[in-house]
This record gives C-alpha cells, structure tokens and sequence, in this order.
C-alpha cells in the first residue's frame, strides 16, 4: 500500500510537511501541497513559490496541486512548476469550498463537463509533467460520477483519486463506498482512494473491502494522529495490537512546527493564529483534551499559549483506542 498525505489549505505547507516527514515520515510516499490557483497573471505568489520550492521540501517526495478551469492558465503555470524540477502535478476537482466551486473551480467545474472535457483534452496534449487527477463524485447526485468516469477514462491520468462524496456533501455524511467500487471497476487509470480513514480501525475495514487499491490519501486522520500510517505499517508487519503513539515524538513534532513560524512569521497573532488551527485536530490524540483546547484556542499571547500547552502535554495521555486506533 502506498500512503499519501492529502493536503489542507493552511496547515499543511512546507513547515508542517517538514516536521511531519521528520518525525512521523518514514511510511509517507507522498505530500500533496495545498492547491496553487492557476490565474492569468501566470505568476506564482510568492507563498505558493515558497511552498514548493525544492529547498523547502528536501527529501519529502511533494506533488503540487493546480486549483483552476483554464487550460492556458493550467499549462503556464505547469511549465513553471516543472522548472522546479517537477514531474507530476495534481488537478484539483475535490475542493468543495463554496467560494472555489461559484468560480467553476474544484469540485465546481464538475458541473460542465464540456468545460471540463475540453480543460482535460488541452492540458494532456500540451502537458509538461504527468498529471494526476483528485474528484469527488459530483455536485449533487452520486450518479453524475459515471458521465465523469467516461470523461476520465479518454486520459492517460497517472493516478485517479477519488473522494466518494458530492460536493454538497462537504465532508458530512458517509462516503459512498458503492460508487467509489462502481469508479474503481470502470477506471482504465490507477484509483487512489480518499476519504473518512481516521484510525487503524477504518484503514483496516477499508482494505478489507477494497484489497485490491493499491494507494490510499488521508488528510484529516493524519491531521489528528501523524503517528497514523507508522500505526498502521506497525499493526500489519507485527499483528500486534497497536501501542500509543510516542507523547515524545508529538511534542519535539509540535515544537518544531511552533519555532519555524515563529521564525518567519511576523507578530504573535499571526503564530497563534497557525497553531490553533493545527490544534484544532491534534488535541483529538489526547485524553480529556476538552479544557485544554479551550484554553490553547482562547490564549492571545504566545505565553498562555506555552502554558497551556505545556500542561495538556504533563497532565494528560495519547490515546490507545477511542476510535482514533
């Protein structure tokens, strides 16, 4: 099985990626980085160019993530990417945030698929790198997946991934697992799936159930544990039941992310602001993390922060089951 690490906008850049292949990398295969909005200006921003300059990124193997509905905009901003050293990049159409999908972006542009079968047709024939593909099923209904299967197959996408919600979905509800069989029957392109693998516990029902996916992303479950795919690779080559992920290791894992902001970003708020976003998951590998966070979420300087990290790190346990394993 390979594993890949979905990327979130906002979390997951080049410092989180960073310290998580530090610390918890050795079973990741791949990082995606958060998309890159593919414009006319056919310029990178200097935040995107900096998250995936290769100087940035040493020994993680980072596929970039194009966020667009312009096939011209795509292919410039490709050959820009590929400068880099580059040689694949990913087309985003999961992305189900509302202001990305009003703008025919992400998941939005599976609503035309003419447009998107011409996108497809222009940015194969003039590619620079391989390409690969993240979908979900469609805006509103799960069958509207198998005119885009037929749309998909005419391509030679190295990797398909396929998150099995529509967009309205947003990430509630369950995945649609009969329709993710349904794609993975009908692609004529390697399928990775994403979606809902939180723990060993689903990583193993999935795999159950789908033996034959040879590739699985997950975002949200790393997010909350970055032991998760150690855990996992650990479970299968011993059978033995899962230990609890080294209190040790998040801590240096958590330092390493708090002093490399600190070190490029400018003021107190803006720090605070990064790292309670990646509280806002990591608190759910702690034992009765609820007052804890509250506290972490509520502090205005980076002292009260310190405290109350330091105290939920002495005071409470990493999880050993609860679901998350």
């Amino acid at each position: 099985m390979k594993f890949y690490f979905a990327p979130l906008e906002g979390i997951t850049g080049y410092i989180y990626r960073n310290a998580h292949h530090a610390h918890f990398g050795s079973g990741m295969d791949q990082y995606f980085s958060p998309f890159i909005v593919a414009d006319q200006t056919n310029t990178l921003k200097s935040k995107e160019r900096n998250d995936i300059l290769p100087e940035n990124n040493q020994g993680i193997q980072l596929i970039p993530q194009i966020l667009t509905n312009n096939s011209r905009d795509f292919i410039n901003t490709a050959k820009k990417i590929e400068a880099f050293g580059y040689k694949e990049i990913n087309l985003n159409l999961g992305c189900p945030s509302g202001t990305v999908v009003t703008k025919r972006r992400g998941a939005g542009l599976l609503a035309y698929k003419e447009e998107l079968n011409t996108l497809l047709e222009d940015v194969f024939t003039n590619r620079v790198t391989e390409i690969s593909v993240k979908t979900r099923l469609g805006i509103e209904d799960p069958e509207e997946f198998y005119e885009l299967m037929a749309i998909f197959n005419q391509y030679p996408i190295k990797e398909l991934t396929i998150h099995p919600r529509v967009q309205k979905d947003m990430y509630k509800n369950k995945p649609r697992l009969e329709i993710f069989r349904a794609g993975l029957e009908m692609s004529k392109n390697p399928v990775c799936y994403n979606g809902d693998l939180f723990s060993l516990k689903d990583y193993k029902a999935f795999t159950e159930a789908f033996p034959q996916v040879e590739a699985v992303m997950l975002g949200r479950g790393l997010l909350m544990n970055p032991g998760l795919v150690e855990m996992i690779q650990e479970e299968i080559q011993t059978s033995k039941p899962p230990r609890a992920m080294d209190k040790e290791k998040l801590r240096a894992f958590h330092d390493q992310i708090y002093q490399e902001y600190q070190e490029i970003l400018f003021g107190e708020r803006n720090v605070l602001f990064k790292m309670k976003e990646l509280w806002h998951y990591m608190s759910q590998s702690f034992s009765n993390p609820e007052k804890y966070a509250k506290k972490i979420k509520k502090s205005e300087r980076l002292k009260d922060y310190e405290e109350s990290v330091n105290k939920l790190f002495n005071e409470q346990e990493i999880l050993v089951s609860r679901d998350l394993y």
